[in-house]
């Protein structure tokens, strides 16, 4: 640990920001669709699997979909001066209570501030245009701080109930599949400690090592594996990265299955399983990815209620989508009720 507190010294002598104080923390109609949005009234899996064919060729992962930093979070690294970070108390607090060693909890703060140093750097050279577009982000994803915090205590990402839980659309979907006795990435051992934490004010320091988690997560999956979906994005961690991974499990594992869960938000903000006949239901499970994303955007195109603000960025998406892949050649100003918010 010497060794790596010596590599970011100079990087981080160079901070200047003044100390942040503590701060108090926040605790989260049948429709005539063609003639609303110039777009397909329904979606079959075969159109489904066209659109992410088109749509995956330009896909860049993006990070995995967290809770972004609060005005209040420290705008410097720590890392030379790690107790000095105004999170130190509450982590070292946290690994107390979920029965760390000392030694684990010092080791692992200093990964994760050195992995905020790192980070910065590698952001800043895979800005550079002139290379190629793979390359940079395989260089944003190289921290190796983030990997050894892994190494460290990557064993506590373990689910705690018998089921695993992948999401996308909002962290209110990992909430809800915690209620439904799964368990997602946020909900487990060492999850529930990072996603209290605001290490840095900038975001982009700290989502990496996100995907390094959620990399770590998937890995460890043993039997069924449930996916709820709030929002279709070929884009998103959990189809760019996550399901990839979790495939190439499957084979090395016939217990690990994939069960996919559509959602649909309601006025109140409570969240709906859809069924195949459209019907808002508890549990509605499919094995077929495709089949469903297309019982989604089906119910979205065709009893969706714009008035409905809860589901507005679902919506936006899916129209988004559409238009860029399905219906191309709409013309312009069509679909605009599908922005996003």
């Amino acid at each position: 640990m010497q060794e790596r507190e010596q590599g970011i010294s100079a990087a981080a002598k160079r901070e200047s920001a003044p100390k942040t104080s503590r701060r108090a923390r926040p605790h989260g109609h049948e429709r005539a669709a063609e003639q609303a949005t110039g777009l397909p009234a329904g979606l079959t899996p075969d159109a489904v699997r066209s659109l992410q064919r088109s749509a995956g060729n330009a896909a860049v992962a993006r990070t995995v979909q967290r809770r972004k930093p609060t005005a209040n979070a420290p705008k410097e690294h720590f890392a030379t001066k790690a107790t000095d970070h105004p999170e130190w108390p509450l982590f070292q607090e946290m690994m107390d209570k979920g029965g760390f060693p000392a030694d684990v909890t010092e080791s692992a703060w200093q990964l994760l501030l050195g992995g905020l140093v790192e980070q910065d750097q590698l952001n800043t050279q895979s800005a550079d245009t002139s290379i190629d577009p793979a390359e940079r982000r395989a260089r944003r994803a190289s921290n190796t701080w983030y990997r050894e915090l892994v190494n460290l205590v990557g064993d506590h990402l373990r689910v705690t109930t018998p089921t695993m839980a992948l999401w996308s659309g909002g962290f209110d979907v990992s909430k809800y599949a915690q209620a439904k006795g799964h368990t997602s990435l946020e909900f487990t051992r060492l999850g529930k400690i990072v996603d209290q934490l605001e290490l840095h004010a900038n975001w982009k320091l700290q989502a990496p090592l996100w995907n390094v988690l959620s990399r770590a997560f998937v890995e460890r999956a043993t039997g069924p594996v449930h996916v709820f979906l709030r929002a279709y994005n070929p884009d998103s961690v959990l189809i760019a990265q996550e399901i990839p991974q979790l495939r190439i499990i499957q084979k090395l594992n016939p217990a690990v299955e994939i069960l996919w869960h559509p959602l649909y938000t309601n006025p109140d903000g409570t969240l709906r399983e859809i069924a195949p006949d459209l019907r808002l239901t508890d549990d509605a499970a499919y094995r077929s990815r495709d089949k469903c994303v297309s019982v989604m955007y089906n119910y979205l195109l065709r009893l969706h209620d714009t008035n409905n603000k809860a589901a507005a960025t679902a919506y936006g998406e899916m129209n988004e989508l559409l238009a860029e892949n399905v219906n191309a050649k709409a013309p312009q100003g069509q679909g605009e009720g599908g922005k996003r918010e």
